[in-house]
């Protein structure tokens, strides 16, 4: 296809007036529609401990050991509290700028830097640049972080006092951490002993394949590299069930529980136990989460096939160009020649297709070589994203004159 046939192809695109949104990795009405059970899953409104869900005060016991199941630690290390795992990221850190980590002083004043893997998660970024964190940038590779530069900066560098990380199928790039990036990562040497890793687990069991893909358990490596209270491991079910209306829960040691236990007893006398009862009945157990989210994968795969097949056929061969083969999560990463990205959303919008902002996934919205598209194919139909992709293509190839 020559350059003249890409320009009367996006002009025809152009023409069918589309209007498809893909700027967030929304779950389909579909895949929503696998949790309508969800509704009607209550039969009382007791715990097994006989909890009145409906009052203040008391917990679920049952959502806590569930949780528990799903991130491999003792029930005691696990607190699910609201529907957004976002929402305890940002309590967190807003606790540590505040009043700083169990036994360490508050944040605030220290000028304080988070290291962030990129390309990575926009909501991450917003969090430390309300708060005031400096933002470093570290290049992601295959296994993860680029560890020797991660490494060699918060050896020599106090102010540094935490990174983020999604570690399986991460946003948007699909990387999975390995065995090896995990243990460096809990063990290395920083100059900040109040050093976290904040470990957003979004996508622990949102596979793509039959393949069942395990990170290494980052709080257990922590507590054997003497740093128990390094990690903080975040996961919901917001893109399991119901995404407005899911559980959440955060991770850690003993101490770190504790401890954000007491500060979250300042802002909520208690979160939604009804919800968290019918979450219990309705996912039951590990296996039950495990079985709906082979439903999910059967919804989502075909679409994010649809995408590689397009770009395949469009895209393949072109110098410069390249995008990810994701086995989980919710994105893929489409890497243009350098300088071309936001002229190719631009063009897509143009074309009645809305994407993330070119940008967005490095720290204060700029890509230094304008040159990645997050692709969020979960939202439209099959047949919407197979356009949207074609027309995506069509995109940046009239934008690179190709």
């Amino acid at each position: 296809m020559n350059l003249a046939d890409v320009q009367a192809k996006y002009q025809a695109f152009k023409e069918l007036g589309l209007k498809l949104d893909m700027s967030r990795g929304k779950p389909a009405p579909e895949q929503l529609d696998l949790s309508l059970p969800l509704l009607g899953a209550l039969d009382g409104f007791k715990t097994a401990d006989g909890t009145d869900t409906r009052n203040y005060g008391g917990t679920v016991a049952e959502a806590r050991a569930l949780f528990a199941s799903l991130l491999e630690v003792p029930a005691g290390q696990v607190v699910v509290d609201g529907s957004a795992s976002l929402s305890l990221m940002h309590d967190v850190l807003i606790y540590s700028v505040v009043y700083g980590q169990p036994g360490h002083a508050p944040w605030a004043g220290q000028n304080p830097a988070f290291i962030c893997p990129v390309p990575g998660y926009d909501r991450h970024f917003a969090i430390c640049e309300a708060l005031g964190i400096r933002m470093i940038n570290v290049p992601m590779l295959e296994t993860g972080p680029d560890m020797d530069e991660v490494e060699r900066l918060v050896a020599s560098d106090a102010s540094i006092k935490g990174m983020w990380n999604v570690p399986k199928y991460s946003n948007p790039g699909g990387v999975v951490y390995s065995d090896e990036t995990v243990r460096r990562l809990a063990a290395m040497k920083t100059a900040a002993p109040d050093f976290i890793l904040m470990w957003d687990d979004a996508y622990r069991f949102h596979h793509l394949t039959a393949e069942n893909i395990v990170n290494a358990n980052v709080i257990d490596a922590c507590a054997a590299a003497g740093n128990a209270n390094r990690a903080w491991v975040f996961a919901s079910t917001s893109k399991v069930t119901f995404a407005g209306a899911g559980l959440a829960a955060v991770a850690s040691s003993a101490d770190n529980i504790a401890w954000w236990t007491k500060k979250s007893g300042i802002r909520s006398i208690g979160p939604d136990k009804v919800n968290q009862l019918r979450h219990v009945r309705f996912l039951q157990d590990r296996a039950g989460l495990e079985a709906l989210m082979v439903k999910h994968r059967d919804i989502l795969t075909p679409k994010f096939d649809a995408v590689l097949e397009r770009f395949e056929a469009i895209l393949g061969g072109i110098e410069g160009v390249s995008w990810t083969y994701p086995k989980g999560g919710y994105f893929i990463d489409l890497v243009t020649p350098n300088g071309f990205a936001k002229q190719t959303v631009e063009l897509a919008k143009a074309a009645g297709i809305t994407l993330t902002p070119a940008g967005a996934a490095f720290p204060y919205g700029k890509d230094p070589k304008d040159a990645h598209i997050r692709i969020a194919p979960s939202f439209p139909s099959l047949k919407e994203i197979t356009q949207a992709a074609e027309g995506i293509a069509l995109a940046l190839r009239l934008a690179i004159g190709r």
